[in-house]
């Protein structure tokens, strides 16, 4: 939403954020230098050769184009105050597509990420307070993701500028704390000296408690700062949603009221598509949606009428001293809530201790502590300082009763989930966006550890190294009380990656990995060697019958020999040889000593050509009709008028042919593998027994909307997949670097080694189904509803 404001506003805003550009701008030449300097030191210390080679390799690097850099970096930040709302001159042609990342891209984003979230922690009250104030004077709802005073845009433009000048990702990455130590300081000050001047200018000199909800706490757990009711509460909370495929989140409706504006009824959900994946989370977000129609009207009739809007000095002794209050008891709450973490986290290890395995002592436990949550919660509700303080106690309560109620969910990982209640209770009420949108970190987190064990016995999950995890990742979260949601994000990653490692860590799963990735190499190399050898023979009098040959067997059989013997193999070498030979074999011969040299060389080409198509599969009467088709060209050849091939090409093609590879890009996209249990016996030599190989179909093409499903199936969630008419469950393991070949495991050792176009052809067919669903947290999120709807009083009693 934006409204109208004067150009007086809005001129203000600008000079703002030229005055920020300014005085960041200047930290870019200082920053250079102690990079050097850092650079210059590591390569003046003593240790190993190599250390050495590399610290003399990256100050060398660095000298020849940190001035580029500087310059880069300068000219592009300020170009960057030019458009509030585009995006920096190093990405400006970057346009939002719906696209897998590459890996550079991806690589590039981390490493930005990591100095803007480090800029944040550091300036997190200084830059929301900054935010609103620019807000108010734009009348918008929110900054630009490109707005020069995001974090981001800075870090963004810095790396972009530096891979641009030539410098690596490596450098960046072993000179990134001196860029954090230099930088971060100058930009916090950036951000309170803007403060300072709109404050001068009269810019909501104080923030007004009663028009904004809450948001993040301080670094101390304890204060409550606010924002508006349409704002996330953390800058980043809208880009990790993004960055995860979320559908895009409902914008909450106005509202005055400081204990409703958590809960405030939203516009309907975004429409995204009719696919199942699209139709689940619509249904997700209704879920959600509902919840907050539900307490808005239970507690919003109940709150005061907003004040004016307008931010000048008068009355703001009046507004301070609400805002003290409001965080002082925001204070006193949030250690009522530590309190009684600490008492469960004791009380539920005892439980763990008093534990005997059997399903009767096990129940009784989960009752135990269920109860005991249930009675914390309501000991809570009594000293929650405002009626949305209280609403959120009894929801966050009555979805982890649901939680807990799950019976599909091993006893031990229950009991640890369970002592996620408090620590998530903390951020619902700190973060009112966990109860509007999917992709909050604490969601995500309890979904994909819910989503993994669901399919596991008790048996299976009970000491091992899963079961470990998941102990690991609540004590972090324990452990760290003030951090808010970033804690659950760090884990919640922590955890993915994790789960990438324990699903495939058996001998027979990695033994189908590394067949599975080797077939997707060997088909990307032989498109890329297919592109290089049209390229090589597009000017080139070579016969119809030899460009197919070499176009559609022999690119396959140097793939193949390639991932065999390596690309610079004896045999590789000698099979790219071939090929220039066949092409000047083929090529007209007028003159007698060419024509005797082909006579000469022929039994030794032919057999060099069996030899490659042997390496293929090609046997037996395919490769007799290969050979005599071969055999019909050359001896054409003898006979034909045409101008020869000279000499010089065809060194020219061998030579290229020799170093293929450094004319091979790796951005091979989808294509049809020549995929089973055979062909991968043939091709790699190895024993496909173990693998059940689901191919892609001869001219079957998927829908897109069922392709990008396949695309974002998460590691670890379980499957019903019904495949030549039995029924298995199976576990999403692994999915292959260029993301055609999926792997799915069943509990009786079984592997569905899957294409891409397949996969989404199954899902599509409903013939690969999802085991649960929806994700443990929107059920317990409609379970909690239902029992709101049944006896409404609850939600404040």
């Amino acid at each position: 939403m934006s409204i109208a404001r004067s150009a007086s506003s809005l001129q203000l805003a600008r000079e703002t954020r030229e005055r920020f550009v300014r005085a960041t701008e200047g930290v870019i030449v200082p920053l250079a230098q102690a990079i050097r300097n850092r650079l210059t030191q590591q390569a003046s210390e003593i240790g190993s050769a190599r250390a050495m080679q590399e610290s003399r390799d990256d100050f060398v690097a660095f000298q020849g184009q940190a001035s580029q850099w500087v310059s880069l970096a300068q000219a592009g930040w300020r170009r960057s105050v030019g458009a509030p709302g585009a995006a920096p001159a190093a990405s400006s042609g970057a346009k939002l597509r719906l696209e897998l990342i590459d890996d550079d891209a991806m690589e590039s984003s981390i490493l930005s990420s990591r100095l803007a979230q480090l800029i944040h922690d550091k300036a997190s009250f200084e830059l929301s307070d900054l935010r609103l104030r620019i807000q108010f004077l734009e009348g918008t709802s929110e900054l630009d993701a490109h707005d020069v005073l995001r974090p981001e845009t800075l870090a963004k433009l810095l790396v972009d500028q530096w891979l641009a000048a030539g410098l690596s990702r490596t450098l960046w990455a072993r000179v990134q704390d001196t860029v954090q130590q230099q930088l971060v300081g100058v930009v916090v000050k950036a951000y309170e000296d803007a403060n300072a001047f709109l404050v001068s200018q009269g810019v909501m000199p104080e923030i007004d408690l009663k028009s904004f909800v809450r948001r993040t706490g301080s670094s101390s757990g304890g204060g409550s700062a606010t924002g508006p009711a349409t704002m996330p509460a953390s800058p980043y909370a809208g880009g990790a949603a993004q960055a995860a495929g979320a559908v895009q989140r409902p914008g909450s409706a106005d509202t005055s009221s400081p204990q409703a504006g958590a809960f405030a009824p939203s516009a309907p959900a975004f429409t995204t598509g009719g696919s199942p994946l699209m139709v689940a989370r619509q249904r997700a977000q209704t879920a959600l949606l509902s919840l907050k129609r539900f307490v808005a009207a239970r507690i919003g009739a109940e709150t005061p009428a907003s004040p004016s809007p307008s931010m000048t000095t008068t009355g703001m002794d009046g507004h301070a001293a609400a805002a003290g209050s409001a965080r002082a008891a925001s204070r006193t709450f949030a250690g009522v809530i530590a309190e009684a973490e600490a008492a469960y986290r004791v009380a539920a290890s005892q439980y763990m201790q008093g534990s005997v395995p059997g399903s009767a002592d096990q129940a009784t436990l989960i009752q135990q502590t269920a109860v005991d949550l249930r009675r914390r919660s309501t000991e809570l509700k009594k000293r929650a300082p405002t009626t949305a303080d209280k609403a959120t106690v009894e929801i966050v309560a009555l979805m982890f009763q649901a939680i807990l109620a799950e019976e599909r969910i091993p006893f031990s990982a229950r009991v640890w989930f369970a002592r996620l209640q408090m620590p998530v209770l903390r951020v619902a009420i700190a973060e009112p966006e966990f109860f509007g949108t999917l992709q909050h970190p604490a969601r995500m987190l309890i979904d994909r550890m819910g989503s993994c064990v669901m399919g596991f016995d008790a048996a299976a999950i009970s000491g091992s190294a899963l079961e470990g995890e998941i102990r690991r990742v609540v004590q972090v979260i324990e452990q760290y009380p003030e951090t808010g949601q970033r804690v659950f994000k760090l884990v919640f990653d922590e955890f993915v990656a994790f789960l990438n490692r324990y699903l495939t860590q058996s001998d027979a799963t990695q033994r189908v990995m590394s067949v599975a990735q080797q077939v997707e190499q060997k088909e990307t190399m032989a498109i890329q060697y297919t592109i290089e050898l049209r390229k090589m023979l597009n000017d080139m009098p070579v016969r119809e019958e030899i460009r197919e040959f070499l176009f559609k067997v022999w690119a396959e059989v140097l793939a193949i020999a390639a991932l065999r013997y390596g690309a610079q193999g004896e045999q590789t070498v000698m099979l790219k040889r071939v090929a220039s030979e066949l092409v000047w074999a083929a090529s007209a011969k007028p003159n007698r000593a060419d024509r005797a040299r082909v006579i000469q060389d022929l039994p030794q080409l032919l057999q060099r050509l069996r030899l490659g198509m042997n390496l293929l599969g090609i046997i037996d009467e395919p490769q007799e009709a290969h050979i005599k088709a071969i055999g019909a060209t050359l001896s054409d050849a003898f006979l034909s008028k045409t101008e020869a091939i000279p000499a010089a090409k065809i060194e020219a093609m061998a030579e290229r042919l020799a170093h293929l590879e450094d004319f091979v890009s790796d951005d091979g996209g989808a294509s049809s593998l020549p995929l089973d249990a055979n062909s991968i016996e043939l091709l790699l030599g190895v024993d496909a027994a173990s693998i059940e190989v689901v191919a892609d179909t001869v001219g079957g093409v998927p829908a897109e909307d069922m392709l990008a499903w396949a695309h974002e199936l998460e590691v670890g969630n379980w499957f019903m997949l019904d495949h030549n008419d039995r029924v298995s469950q199976v576990q999403f393991v692994w999915r292959s670097d260029r993301k055609q070949l999926h792997l799915f495991a069943s509990a009786d050792g079984r592997s569905f080694l899957v294409q891409v176009g397949r996969l989404a052809s199954y899902l599509q067919a409903g013939l690969l189904v999802p085991a649960e669903e929806e994700t443990l947290t929107v059920r317990a999120t409609r379970e909690a509803l239902a029992k709101l709807d049944a006896n409404p009083e609850r939600l404040l009693n």
